[in-house]
């Protein structure tokens, strides 16, 4: 299976719920590697902690390579790195990644992800990929290589209006690139179940036809703390309600992708 989290509006947690479900992947005994292909290297931070820059290679490497001819190229599992979390694995992200973005568009490497990717899940039972904030190449190139597209959306109605964009821009990949790419659903994160805003905006969300999932992550200081840890909410606190609701989403997504 290999999941692309992806929202081109910022701050919906994309990089908390891809790290979160890679770890109760990992955690259910499946090998499981989790992409970081955004420049802001959140999801490489929060499982890598300080030592993260010092990984190679990266995401970058990977595409450097397929800007540069080579006769023996790396194989695709060298980019991928054990983490201290039994059975979960990264390619980490750099920074600078964004600055090849041109040149990978002017060279039509827009398949390269794909084919990396069909070679990986012999290695993997579980591809989870972060993507930047925006529609862009490395988007564009996730949504191409993966199965399935969850969708983290928060609950305004800004978040709203993008939430439409996003949806026809990923028909269009469907339409134009990756036929076998499905919507796996939208997860309401930082629900708060008592106010009315969140309520009537999934309502309408549900009304309209869209795969609301029945699961919903909570606000909590407890994931702060797990991003200031470097650890999973799976591993640093599993009882924790905002945990059990990982869990939960994590069962859905399983049910829904049979």
């Amino acid at each position: 299976m290999k999941r692309v989290i992806f929202n081109q509006k910022g701050g919906v947690g994309k990089s908390t719920i891809a790290v979160n479900l890679a770890a109760i992947a990992a955690h259910a005994n499946k090998r499981t590697l989790l992409i970081d292909m955004d420049p802001q290297c959140n999801s490489s931070r929060y499982l890598l902690g300080e030592t993260a820059s010092e990984f190679t290679p990266t995401m970058m490497d990977f595409y450097k390579s397929s800007l540069d001819f080579q006769f023996y190229p790396k194989p695709e599992s060298s980019y991928a790195h054990a983490t201290r979390f039994e059975n979960l694995s990264i390619i980490p992200s750099q920074a600078e990644i964004g600055e090849l973005q041109s040149k990978l568009e002017s060279r039509h490497k827009i398949y390269k992800l794909r084919d990396a990717l069909k070679a990986l899940a012999k290695d993997f039972d579980e591809i989870v990929i972060d993507t930047p904030s925006a529609y862009n190449f490395f988007t564009q190139s996730a949504l191409i290589a993966a199965d399935v597209c969850l969708i983290p959306f928060d609950c305004d109605d800004f978040a709203r209006q993008a939430l439409y964009t996003l949806i026809n821009n990923v028909r269009e990949i469907q339409t134009d690139h990756n036929a076998e790419l499905k919507i796996e659903g939208i997860v309401v994160n930082q629900f708060q179940p008592r106010s009315r805003l969140p309520q009537r905006l999934v309502e309408e969300l549900i009304a309209e036809g869209h795969p609301v999932l029945n699961s919903k992550l909570s606000s909590s200081v407890r994931i702060r703390e797990s991003h200031d840890q470097n650890v999973p909410l799976i591993h640093m606190d599993a009882r924790h309600k905002l945990s059990q609701e990982f869990v939960d989403l994590y069962q859905e997504l399983q049910g829904a992708t049979r």
